[in-house]
């Protein structure tokens, strides 16, 4: 049950990811990220609400809180570059953030073993040379991975403090938590961007509560396959091998990827190519060891 779940993950996110990318070449990244966010929210009040999840409330929803405040910058960042750079070297070089987990115990005293160290070395080459020089083909601009990695750094952050919240149970609560955090944080944000920038209603574009309007359904989808991917992750890590789940977990950039190969024809230059695989690598030495 812990593979399917974790495989279940991967899938959902990586679905995910792929949408909010498409998304974000049409609307800011941050009105997608509060908006996707805001419908997930509103789905999982009702369920806690229904399941009376809030007799679940502990200290460690602030756990969640913290989760909530990093999640919308980390996700604006993300979208941002996928709409930026290529889908299929993006989405591979954000799972380095597993390294977060890894400094973290590093912080409290352990010491990387060889398959750690070797993780680590893949993934760095792997960010090298995915924006490397070659004839032919896109390029990954250089602002594209700076926002890829500070995705990377916020999703391994945003996972450990999900694994503390809710390894006492409360999920439902836990992701709820984080979401309403997220609104709030992402919509301040929002706002103040808006001032002088997006017109609410119309521009020559069309304005923002119009381009909003007609995609809500997408955005809504989005939301929930986020949603349900931390979700499938969260009970996976707790319900079995929290390695097992994380190596599998993290294969959601291939779903990403071949979607972004098959529906927006996107070809890398070999090297791209390359680099995305080494990241990849890196990142399930580093979940596995």
């Amino acid at each position: 049950m812990t593979a399917l779940l974790a495989l279940a993950a991967s899938l959902l996110t990586g679905l995910g990811d792929f949408g909010g990318g498409i998304l974000t070449r049409r609307l800011p990244a941050l009105a997608v990220v509060v908006v996707s966010q805001a419908t997930a929210a509103a789905v999982l009040v009702l369920a806690v609400l229904a399941t009376g999840g809030w007799a679940d409330a502990s200290p460690a929803l602030w756990y969640a809180v913290a989760a909530g405040v990093i999640g919308p910058f980390a996700m604006l960042a993300f979208y941002r570059a996928l709409a930026l750079g290529p889908m299929g070297v993006v989405s591979p070089l954000a799972t380095v953030g597993v390294a977060v987990p890894v400094g973290l115990g590093l912080a409290l005293g352990e010491r990387p073993g060889p398959a750690q160290l070797a993780g680590i070395a893949v993934a760095v080459a792997g960010v090298v040379l995915a924006g490397g020089p070659e004839r032919g083909g896109p390029a990954a601009a250089r602002t594209a991975l700076l926002l890829t990695l500070a995705a990377a750094f916020g999703f391994g952050a945003n996972m450990s403090l999900l694994a503390q919240a809710s390894a006492g149970g409360g999920l439902l609560l836990v992701l709820c938590v984080q979401r309403l955090v997220n609104i709030a944080v992402g919509g301040a944000a929002l706002l103040y961007s808006l001032r002088g920038v997006y017109s609410l209603r119309g521009t020559a574009g069309g304005g923002l509560l119009p381009g909003l309007r007609a995609r809500l359904p997408l955005l809504t989808a989005v939301g929930l396959l986020d949603v349900a991917g931390n979700a499938a992750y969260a009970t996976a890590s707790h319900g079995g091998s929290a390695a097992v789940a994380a190596v599998l977990a993290s294969l959601y950039p291939v779903v990403t990827a071949l979607l972004a190969r098959g529906v927006l024809k996107e070809r890398l230059r070999p090297v791209q190519v390359v680099g995305a695989g080494l990241a990849v690598a890196g990142t399930l030495l580093l979940a596995a060891a």
